[in-house]
């Protein structure tokens, strides 16, 4: 049985439905994937720049951008057949840098760097949402290269960009705990979802429908994450 997301289907589709317009008008210009893909690797940068000089609201609002563009690239790949193999592992390698620059971000938040967020414990948590988090693109990746399709789990990214999101517009009201524990629901989602990938998996290679028999020598690379279900 397939294992839902904390997002619900109608709310990702509403979304993408509300900025169909904007989506169609890039695809009109050929607006070349890679650029879209760029401009929202450096739109997350900034939000993790922002964690780094103590300005929660505006980081926020940077990473639910970053979002927007997330969803934007794939759609314009596939609407202007600009898509391409190297565009695939440029966008699952940026989402992964800019994923670690925010997560360094809030290390400094809570390593000192906010006079509000204090507590010295909470690196530990953020290690751990950082650690899940690139393990559930990781486990995806590896699995769609045996041939087995892996958006399962309840924090995909959509979940991380949407809650990290708004929980750092939120800012340190009510002495930030809404952050904090967003954080900690991220450290320990994030794992489960890599280990429901990793139940999926064998599941799939257990019933016989994870595709063709790899040679010994074998070396996958990742697929293509540009979907913002990772």
């Amino acid at each position: 049985m397939k294992v839902p997301a904390l997002l619900p289907e109608w709310l990702r589709t509403g979304f993408v439905r509300s900025i169909r317009p904007l989506m169609d008008g890039l695809v009109r210009r050929r607006v070349h994937p890679n650029v879209i893909t760029t401009a929202g690797f450096l739109v997350t940068v900034g939000a993790g720049a922002c964690f780094f000089t103590g300005h929660l609201g505006w980081g926020g609002v940077l990473i639910l951008l970053g979002g927007v563009f997330d969803i934007l690239d794939g759609y314009v790949a596939r609407g202007t057949g600009l898509a391409s193999a190297f565009g695939s592992f440029y966008d699952s390698t940026l989402d992964r840098i800019s994923e670690i620059v925010v997560f360094l971000g809030l290390f400094s938040l809570y390593g000192g760097g906010h006079p509000d967020l204090g507590e010295p414990w909470m690196v530990y948590v953020v290690a751990l949402a950082l650690g899940g988090s690139l393990m559930v693109s990781y486990t995806r990746a590896r699995a769609e290269a045996l041939g087995i399709d892996c958006k399962v789990g309840m924090m995909q990214r959509p979940e991380r960009v949407v809650l990290l999101g708004v929980a750092a517009m939120l800012g340190t009201r009510w002495d930030g705990v809404v952050l904090t524990w967003v954080l900690v629901a991220m450290a320990a989602l994030t794992n489960l979802t890599a280990f429901q990938r990793i139940v999926w998996v064998y599941r799939h290679t257990r019933a016989g429908r994870a595709g063709p028999t790899l040679p010994t020598d074998f070396t996958p690379t990742p697929s293509n994450e540009a979907e913002a279900t990772t």
